[in-house]
């Protein structure tokens, strides 16, 4: 989450992994040094009673609390980002886990359509958040991965002082919850759990976004996001609503590009009608998608010329919402296709390419910076901006402006004076 409307890390494949945590900087050169946890710690507890948390609960939640050293680690290994693309989506995207989906579905039919009826949130999207967040809440139980929300946040918020404003309000918000008595306490033996980073319940909300966008549609009372599936998702469907979902209309399609296509028109950013992108040759893979002529959508190439391309349209916005990752909101968007009953992709993953390391990415925006082409920082993380700089240098040298980088592209970034 590089801002505190977002969610956070989800559970995925029985593996706990970022959903909208912030972008960390735990080696930043620049980050502040952390604070000796024991002050730190002390620090938290005046900060929480600050924020309307009785002095009791602070104390009881903290004052004894180790950090959890296997939380700073897996905020250094976020999946969104060092995986390559395809592999990310298709750990997610499994024969499966459609099938899962589909008898979710077929179970809570009745809260779907009734979801469906007060949010406007079509029911294969939300199946979709479910499945990836917590493979339909299969693993919220299991001792091996989830874990504790108030130590987790402590962790971060001591252990990532670049963030640290931002993970002490968490904290604070997870506080609030057990204060007000929202969590079914009864149900989790080892307190409020979570993500490694603090994100709870099936669709994995953070504690401020649970206190903005969490709802009791089964009508009992409680917000409960952790053990009721439709509070869960109504609550989801709430967010997405109140974040620009258009009900009745999809994310968008796969799309077939014509031989010789200028890559540069897929620049992320520029809406045009499908009208238009038909009298530049793109046309829907499956003619039965997008058929309104004068919506708008923006074209995409995620793994380049060479692989899938997409039409967009707003609601896609909508998912990145939720989590920032390209990867993460592909995922999402093509299993709610498949949970529709739509086949996959017509194109396949340029699956040959090497997927550049950590440092060889940070390379590659150090010595894009360099030439000229800025990319918003030097992070790592191949997102819009660091992809627009490579459109800039590929245009440059007269190659195809697609925004994608492999091995041979950093290659040729190296070999570039």
């Amino acid at each position: 989450m590089s801002s505190p409307t977002r969610h956070c890390p989800g559970i995925r494949r029985a593996v706990l992994a970022c959903a909208l945590a912030p972008s960390l900087a735990l080696a930043a050169p620049d980050a502040p040094a952390p604070l000796p946890f024991e002050a730190c710690r002390a620090d938290l507890i005046a900060f929480a009673a600050t924020q309307a948390v009785p002095q009791g609960l602070a104390d009881a939640q903290l004052a004894n609390l180790a950090p959890d050293p296997d939380v700073l680690a897996a905020a250094t290994n976020q999946g969104e980002f060092v995986r390559p693309l395809w592999d990310y989506i298709e750990a997610s995207v499994t024969p499966a886990r459609i099938e899962a989906g589909r008898a979710k579905l077929a179970e809570h039919a009745e809260t779907f359509a009734a979801i469906e009826a007060r949010y406007g949130v079509d029911r294969h999207i939300l199946a979709a958040f479910w499945g990836v967040e917590s493979s339909f809440g299969a693993v919220l139980d299991n001792p091996a991965v989830v874990k504790p929300v108030v130590r987790s946040l402590a962790t971060l918020a001591c252990g990532d002082p670049a963030r640290a404003p931002y993970w002490r309000t968490e904290l604070a918000a997870a506080l609030q919850i057990l204060a007000w008595n929202q969590a079914p306490l009864e149900r989790m033996p080892g307190g409020l759990t979570g993500s490694w980073a603090g994100a709870m319940g099936h669709t994995q909300f953070m504690p401020s976004v649970y206190h903005r966008d969490a709802v009791d549609f089964d009508g009992d009372g409680r917000r409960d996001i952790w053990t009721s599936v439709p509070d869960a998702l109504a609550s989801t469907a709430n967010y997405l609503r109140a974040h620009g979902w258009k009900p009745g209309e999809g994310w968008g399609a796969e799309a077939r590009l014509p031989e010789g296509f200028d890559a540069a028109l897929a620049d992320e950013t520029t809406p045009r009608s499908l009208a238009a992108w038909r009298a530049l040759g793109v046309r829907p893979a499956r003619p039965d998608t997008l058929p309104d002529e004068a919506a708008e959508a923006t074209l995409i190439l995620p793994a380049g010329i060479r692989g899938p391309a997409f039409l967009i349209r707003p609601n896609f916005a909508v998912i990145l919402r939720y989590n920032t990752a390209l990867a993460y909101a592909l995922t999402v968007a093509l299993l709610s296709d498949r949970l529709r009953g739509d086949p996959g992709l017509v194109r396949d993953w340029p699956r040959g390419d090497r997927v550049l390391t950590g440092d060889e990415r940070r390379d590659l925006q150090t010595r894009l910076i360099a030439r000229g082409f800025a990319t918003g920082g030097v992070d790592g993380k191949i997102g819009p901006k660091t992809r627009a700089a490579l459109r800039a240098f590929q245009g440059s040298v007269g190659l195809p402006a697609d925004g994608y980088v492999d091995a041979a592209l950093l290659d040729r970034i190296r070999g570039t004076p």
